[in-house]
């Protein structure tokens, strides 16, 4: 409904990338240059200054880019004012979540949702918690859901769940028989850990320096991005990691791999993120609360 060069225009704006603009609106990128030439054959004035495959909003395009961002936002009010009235929920709403929560949490929650809003439909982005956050602040989703403290106090910030972290070791590891181990007593063994900008890292990290342990003295001898492939690698026997205890439920119940409790107990918070709107539409709303009694009801699920 609004100026589909004024859309595209505003997303480059955003993104300051015609290939990032591109690959969001599923466009190719010859087709992203035209729509904003068009606007600026329209204005008769260049809209961004291109250098060295950079670019930069002019002063026109600053301006443009001002009124953009009110023109949607009044769109968006207008549109969900109108489904309010009429009952409907619907729409598309790009939900971003990192690795453990999108693997292990999401998929029955947003099954639920979908049952009852079949109408709504909700794109998923998974990336570590630094991306998801990242993404949150530059607008190119609408919902984060990630496993680590998030620091910018321009977002909100809700928690939705405490998640319990344990020690996993094949079976038969001198660490598999004790009731509890602290992070002092993994130093001497291999450990698998997740990428830089993990939450999972991050918490783990956190912990050791809370505790008065050298991080820097952590045998790592492989860093995976996938939970998966961490597991994978401590059935095989290749050294021993710090994963939620909500990602290995299959594992212990196959029994081919073992879980410890750490002492003291490192939890960490499940979150939503999302900016500091005025305005949201309907659709979003709905996941909200509807999320927020999910997580209410299946608390005990990571226990």
């Amino acid at each position: 409904m609004a100026d589909r060069r004024l859309q595209v225009f505003h997303t480059v704006a955003r993104l300051l990338s015609f290939t990032k603009a591109a690959d969001e609106l599923h466009m190719t990128q010859p087709a992203v240059t035209f729509q904003v030439r068009q606007l600026e054959e329209y204005f008769n004035t260049r809209l961004f200054d291109r250098t060295h495959n950079r670019i930069s909003l002019t002063e026109a395009g600053e301006r443009v880019y001002g009124y953009a961002e009110r023109i949607f936002q009044l769109y968006n009010e207008m549109d969900n004012s109108v489904r309010q009235i009429t009952g409907e929920i619907s729409g598309v709403l790009v939900l971003g979540a990192s690795t453990t929560v999108a693997e292990y949490m999401l998929p029955n929650l947003l099954g639920d949702f979908r049952e009852h809003y079949p109408e709504v439909t909700i794109r998923l982005k998974v990336a570590n918690t630094d991306g998801i956050v990242s993404q949150v602040e530059n607008n190119t989703i609408d919902l984060g859901v990630v496993e680590a403290p998030v620091a910018n106090k321009n977002l909100v910030v809700e928690k939705c769940r405490t998640d319990q972290m344990v020690l996993i070791t094949p079976p038969g590891h001198p660490l598999a028989e004790r009731e509890q181990v602290t992070l002092s007593d993994i130093l001497p063994y291999p450990f698998i850990c997740r990428e830089e900008g993990s939450g999972t890292r991050d918490v783990l990290m956190e912990h050791m320096q809370s505790a008065g342990v050298n991080a820097a003295q952590l045998d790592i001898i492989m860093e995976l991005g996938s939970i998966e492939a961490i597991k994978s690698a401590v059935e095989a026997g290749m050294g021993i990691s710090v994963l939620s205890r909500v990602t290995i439920t299959k594992e212990l119940k196959l029994g081919t791999l073992a879980a410890v409790n750490i002492d003291p107990p490192i939890t960490r918070p499940f979150s939503f993120v999302h900016q500091k709107q005025k305005f949201r539409a309907q659709a979003m709303n709905e996941l909200l609360n509807f999320a927020r009694q999910y997580c209410s009801e299946h608390q005990d699920d990571l226990a």
